[in-house]
């Protein structure tokens, strides 16, 4: 059997006697191939590109300190050189590299999850309706601003922004409308929403009870990821220390009452979003998933209790191959830290189970209909890189709101994928690419890089208080556009195969005439007709506890509950919230 020395004879032989004549007759069209992540692309790869020894990982000298959770040193060493036996494995076997289920999608395809929401409940709930009459198998509701922002429709701050970019909820009024007629006790529904996560949340819970469903049988996510938010999207409310315990409050509720609810999707996305590479999304999600175990530790549950239902989100670029990496190496290096530095017994805790949504920020304006074949190559890298969940993009989604007829074109996509294409089939189809293989050893290596600094500072609510993630991140952003700029980085009909004269007029979704005028009726009746003291007995309440020391005994998701029943509105509790916790200012960086 030939061995990497082997190969790299006949490799030199191949280099001298083939490749030398062939660019002596034509040069490479540049003199450097790189991933959007700036990793160099070589020319040919194989095994010799698999033995190089790994200097990553908690066992690694170049991985994090190598300590539990509670300060005790694990063993350190040097990893041996690369065992595709240990280092990529079997499907369903540690470390997972290949996916966490044995037969991939031959039993369960991934969730076919449409992002959809806009303009009043009554609007959006049509929309779910139509999905899922169309085969979608998974809920995913998009809030507005407003929401968001933890405001009602009618405050001044919401002026102008109700309905435009998801759905506006303002009580349990619009929740249940929002839900109505939908299979609440056999669907899965994700909710993107962070900083009022809770009391959302706590919203669908109780439209859920008197719809009949019990709390207990509920499945569904809350994105409910606030570092990110401090990080990438700016959507935070409180400062970093009181939103740390609102999310840990969700957690623990959650793992006491709602078994089959995920509560916390810890997101990338937004950082991909925002112009982070794919290193720096994995390495900021990974380290941002860290500190939320160990704020559950702290608040006294073990890892096993609520580990397993923790999930993750990703975004899925344009690079095919290095997303692929991506997600490969995400769950290798989850497993690791979650049996090394946490101590996970349940192997369910070792899982990254993620949900995957094609790149929005790859999206153009310019010659649209082109978004429907990255949308497309997006999605089969999540495919092909084990994602058990995936959104895919509307191609009209860089103009506005995406049409009925826009989404369910998307959703088709996924449909052709999963029953043409043939990647289903078989699993982890690209395992043992020597390409792929090597290309997710270097994300990892990296990726623990990255993780030894933020240790190094003391953990990620340390290095989002210092600016570090977003420092990182705005100078990818910027090496990016620099790129773009100078051509080297080429976006069909952007600065690349450019139609002056093309003119591509696509309809756009606009709010429904009268949907913000009904929700503002419903939100006037609401406060009308409510039990006046019951509301302000839900929100003293709330403020009272609030108020206390965060743990067990002064977790807020009771009294978010009680709110909710109460008919206490978003703008009315996050008011109490505000005056408690203070109103988060980020510091200028220079």
């Amino acid at each position: 059997m030939s061995d990497a020395a082997d190969w790299r004879r006949r490799r030199d032989a191949w280099e001298r006697e083939h490749l030398a004549p062939a660019l002596a007759r034509s040069q490479e069209r540049r003199t450097r191939f790189s991933t959007i992540s700036d990793v160099e692309i070589d020319r040919l790869y194989g095994p010799w590109s698999l033995d190089a020894t790994n200097d990553g990982g908690p066992s690694g000298p170049g991985g994090p300190t190598a300590v539990d959770h509670q300060g005790d040193p694990l063993p350190t060493g040097r990893w041996e050189d690369f065992d595709p036996l240990r280092d990529v494995g079997l499907p369903g076997e540690p470390p997972f590299t290949r996916g966490i289920h044995p037969s991939g999608y031959r039993a369960r395809q991934w969730t076919m999850r449409m992002f959809a929401g806009f303009g009043a409940a009554e609007d959006t709930n049509a929309r779910f309706l139509q999905l899922l009459a169309a085969g979608q198998t998974g809920l995913s509701i998009a809030y507005d601003m407003p929401t968001l922002y933890g405001y009602d429709a009618d405050d001044p701050e919401a002026d102008g922004e109700f309905g435009t970019c998801g759905v506006g909820v303002s009580s349990l009024a619009d929740m249940e409308i929002l839900l109505a007629g939908l299979p609440l006790d056999r669907v899965s529904t994700s909710m993107t929403i962070n900083s009022p996560a809770a009391p959302i949340w706590a919203m669908y819970i109780v439209a859920a009870e008197k719809a009949g469903v019990p709390r207990a049988v509920l499945e569904g996510t809350l994105q409910n990821d606030i570092l990110k938010e401090f990080v990438a999207q700016k959507e935070f409310l409180f400062p970093p220390e009181p939103s740390m315990r609102l999310v840990t409050d969700t957690i623990e509720f959650g793992t006491r009452e709602l078994p089959k609810w995920n509560t916390i999707s810890i997101s990338g996305y937004h950082i991909r979003e925002a112009g982070s590479t794919a290193v720096q999304e994995l390495a900021f999600t990974i380290a941002d998933g860290m500190a939320y175990v160990e704020a559950a530790l702290q608040r006294g549950l073990r890892v096993d209790e609520f580990a397993p239902r923790l999930s993750f989100f990703f975004n899925s670029h344009s690079d095919f191959f290095e997303e692929i990496a991506k997600f490969r190496a995400a769950r290798r290096i989850w497993w690791k830290l979650m049996t090394e530095r946490y101590r996970a017994e349940n192997e369910r805790s070792t899982w990254m189970r993620f949900h995957t949504q094609t790149a929005g920020v790859s999206l153009t304006p310019q010659q649209p209909l082109n978004n429907l074949t990255r949308v497309a190559l997006q999605a089969l890298a999540a495919v092909l890189g084990g994602s058990q969940s995936l959104h895919t993009d509307a191609y009209d989604e860089a103009l506005a709101v995406p049409t009925a007829g826009a989404a369910l074109l998307a959703l088709r996509q996924q449909q052709i994928i999963a029953e043409e294409s043939g990647v289903a089939a078989t699993v982890d189809p690209l395992g043992g690419s020597w390409f792929v293989e090597s290309l997710t050893n270097e994300t990892e290596r990296q990726v623990w890089r990255y993780l030894d600094e933020i240790d190094r500072r003391g953990g990620m609510v340390q290095a989002v208080g210092e600016g570090y993630p977003q420092r990182e991140i705005a100078d990818a952003a910027y090496r990016y556009q620099r790129e773009f700029d100078a051509g080297e980085r080429q976006i069909v009909g952007v600065n690349a195969y450019v139609d002056e004269t093309e003119q591509t007029s696509i309809p756009v979704l606009s709010v429904p005439p009268g949907s913000e005028e009904r929700h503002r009726a419903r939100l006037s009746r609401v406060r009308a007709e409510r039990d006046a003291e019951a509301v302000a007995s839900a929100l003293a309440a709330l403020r009272d506890a609030a108020g206390r020391p965060g743990g067990s005994d002064s977790n807020l998701m009771p009294h978010f509950i009680r709110c909710a029943e109460a008919y206490a509105t978003l703008g009315e509790q996050c008011a109490v919230l505000r005056q408690v916790f203070g109103e988060y200012r980020e510091p200028v960086s220079v």
